[in-house]
């Protein structure tokens, strides 16, 4: 047998695209129909206490399917990819063990390719010296200032960054100092050789971006009208910090209606707006994947969900034999 080659793969499914199309429903449908458990791949719905702002599916959402790795992280401390994988890695055995199909959904690329290509992070270690410096040169030149440094060296790293997100800016110019790679080369030699798993990867988008746009402005609009306002206030002293999870869209673009600097609608305008440019971050980095079988709700489907969700159960019979 091939070196690359694992028999008796554990069959999983990923739902994964950009924000706001969907796939939180999808993947509950998929569990329903064929009894398996939804397991999170989206960074910011890790962590407990802004399910507004992360859009973490309700109780009401989730139809009765077991949802694993939602808000289990208090959102002042820090937690990476490797500790993702973990998590994750250990929740999908014991699934396998009980015969449930496990059902990863989320937005962020990083944890989904790292999962589906059996990704063994090296410790790189830190520069305590080198942070301090890098955060002095923000507060000096400006956050896309540091942001241009790292596009520099590593533009692939940077296309998936914002600038306000300044600790894993610093950090991927920290670990390019360290290690004198880019992200890609250290994810392509840190393949740990065969994948665990055999998955069926499913994408979900729009044809016409403006769709797209609009049911990200709709869905702003419906965290405002839910009490994003509220939320992002109990979180605003966090927002301040260099935590991970204050990076998160939602919160932050209402710090300054909070602090009185700006009016709701300013911010609200604002908000939509990172929004859509962190959709198109998120389908620059899943367009890489030449596995994702995509689905367009606006093309064949005519924005007709059941006719979509007919073609997901199709795609998974095909592939998993139900």
């Amino acid at each position: 047998m091939g070196k690359n080659v694992k028999p008796n793969k554990t069959k999983i499914v990923v739902v994964c695209g950009p924000t706001a199309t969907g796939k939180s429903r999808l993947a509950v449908d998929i569990a329903l129909k064929h009894g398996g458990e939804v397991i999170n791949a989206d960074s910011m719905q890790i962590y407990r206490g802004m399910d507004i702002a992360n859009a973490t599916p309700l109780e009401s959402e989730r139809m009765g399917v077991a949802h694993h790795l939602f808000g289990i992280i208090e959102p002042e401390k820090a937690f990476s990819v490797a500790e993702w994988l973990i998590l994750a890695r250990e929740k999908i055995a014991e699934l396998e063990k009980r015969a449930v199909l496990p059902i990863v959904v989320g937005g962020t690329g990083l944890y989904i390719s790292s999962l589906v290509d059996n990704i063994v992070f090296d410790d790189i270690g830190v520069d305590y010296d080198f942070r301090a410096k890098m955060y002095n040169l923000a507060k000096q030149r400006g956050n896309a200032f540091l942001l241009g440094k790292l596009r520099e060296i590593d533009p692939d790293a940077a296309s998936q960054l914002h600038e306000n997100n300044v600790k894993r800016v610093i950090r991927a110019l920290e670990v390019y100092e360290r290690s004198g790679r880019k992200s890609a080369e250290r994810i392509e030699q840190s393949r740990a050789g065969c994948s665990l798993y055999e998955a069926c990867m499913l994408g979900i988008d729009f044809t016409d971006r403006n769709l797209l746009y609009d049911r990200i402005n709709l869905r702003v609009d419906a965290m405002l009208t839910n009490g994003l306002e509220e939320e992002a206030r109990r979180n605003a002293a966090l927002l301040e910090t260099n935590a991970t999870s204050a990076q998160a869209i939602g919160h932050k673009e209402l710090l300054p209606f909070i602090k009185e600097e700006e009016s709701l609608e300013t911010c609200a305008a604002n908000l939509k707006m990172k929004s859509r440019n962190y959709a198109k971050r998120q389908l620059t980095w899943f367009r890489k994947d030449s596995r994702i079988n995509w689905l367009f709700i606006d093309g064949e489907f005519k924005n007709d969900y059941n006719l979509l969700l007919e073609k997901v159960l199709k795609i998974l019979n095909d592939f998993a034999q139900f």
